[in-house]
């Protein structure tokens, strides 16, 4: 699986996770909101922001019939349309806030919703994008992505295998050589129960890809687990506060939340090292505390090495345990005193 380089950073097994903080609509239609935003991301530890490029008539049609009223959700009670119109990020705001966050070490990029998003972005010098969990199935739109030859990010919430495989297939015939799938759950807030974490390396594997988690759970605890099940990307929405509303504050993280996130996520890859079968820097020391042979009762030469007189104790200085039944009824060589490590010159 071969590392991938977005902006500067390496993005593979053998390397940290990719922390994504996603603006969204937490800007609340204020661009220095949105600022504040990106500065929590960086103060947070996060490596990237990512922002959504859409404008409500680019993703649906502005009508009031049942087809396009929202039901069971977070959102319930507006159309497709006003969600989207309060949802979105000014187009004229984007390249200000990606020089912003630029200037504060992040990587800036977005999701585009259509041909013209696209077409934005790539005046804007994006070094990636990401595509959304209910974009998956628009062919065409992940055909143009991919030929614009950047890095890709696939949220694939709610996909079947089949459907994931049209779009990797899509992506991949289309000229997109470095893509990265992300883990999704299309619910926001997402259960916990349903975050299916098992599926990371499952679909590492299928699809011979880098991983990765686009949570939209509650908490840290689905970004950790993804860690260790070798996500190597990790996406989670940052907003000031919860309290100020806005279409997803429900599932975001506040600052301090996200600052705790990403350093609990760094602390599960250390956890996670790489496979090694031998004692550690800091094990050297407990070898000392690994068993041994001893002689536990004076032994006189010419004597034989009997249950009563040789043990396996702590610590590891003298002979092997492997030896045990080897040495009994072997005959001593010389006088042995309790307590001394057994060796090969006290044996006949």
């Amino acid at each position: 699986m071969t590392d991938i380089k977005i902006a500067g950073y390496r993005i593979g097994p053998s390397h940290p996770s990719f922390i994504i903080a996603e603006l969204s609509a937490n800007h609340n239609h204020d661009i220095e909101r949105a600022k504040k935003i990106i500065k929590a991301a960086a103060d947070g530890g996060a490596n990237a922001i990512k922002l959504q490029t859409y404008t409500a008539d680019t993703l649906t049609f502005n009508s009031n019939d049942a087809y396009f009223q929202i039901t069971g959700t977070i959102w319930e009670g507006k159309n497709l349309y006003q969600l989207y119109e309060e949802a979105h990020l000014p187009w004229e705001w984007h390249e200000e806030l990606f020089d912003y966050a630029g200037k504060l070490g992040l990587v800036a990029f977005s999701t585009p919703f259509d041909f013209t998003a696209v077409d934005f972005l790539e005046r804007l010098g994006v070094p990636a994008y990401k595509i959304a969990s209910s974009e998956l199935i628009d062919i065409p739109l992940i055909r143009k992505i991919a030929q614009t030859g950047k890095p890709v990010l696939l949220s694939t919430g709610m996909g079947t295998l089949d459907e994931i495989s049209e779009a990797v297939a899509t992506l991949r015939d289309g000229g997109c050589k470095d893509l990265i799938l992300l883990k999704c759950t299309a619910a926001y807030p997402a259960p916990i129960k349903e975050a299916n974490l098992a599926t990371i390396p499952h679909m590492a594997n299928f699809f011979s890809a880098i991983t990765g988690l686009s949570d939209h759970t509650s908490g840290s605890t689905a970004p950790i687990l993804a860690t260790a099940l070798g996500a190597r990307v990790i996406e989670k929405h940052l907003t000031l506060r919860r309290l100020d509303g806005g279409p997803d504050s429900k599932f975001s993280m506040e600052p301090e939340e996200f600052a705790e996130m990403v350093t609990a996520v760094r602390t599960a890859e250390e956890a996670f090292g790489t496979v090694r079968y031998a004692a550690t820097p800091k094990e050297i020391r407990s070898l000392d505390f690994r068993r041994s042979l001893f002689v536990v009762a004076d032994v006189k030469a010419g004597e034989i090495f009997t249950s009563d007189n040789i043990r396996s104790i702590r610590p590891a200085v003298g002979m092997h345990t492997r030896r045990y039944d080897e040495i009994l009824g072997k005959v001593a060589r010389i006088n042995i005193t309790a307590g001394t490590p057994l060796q090969d010159i006290h044996l006949t």
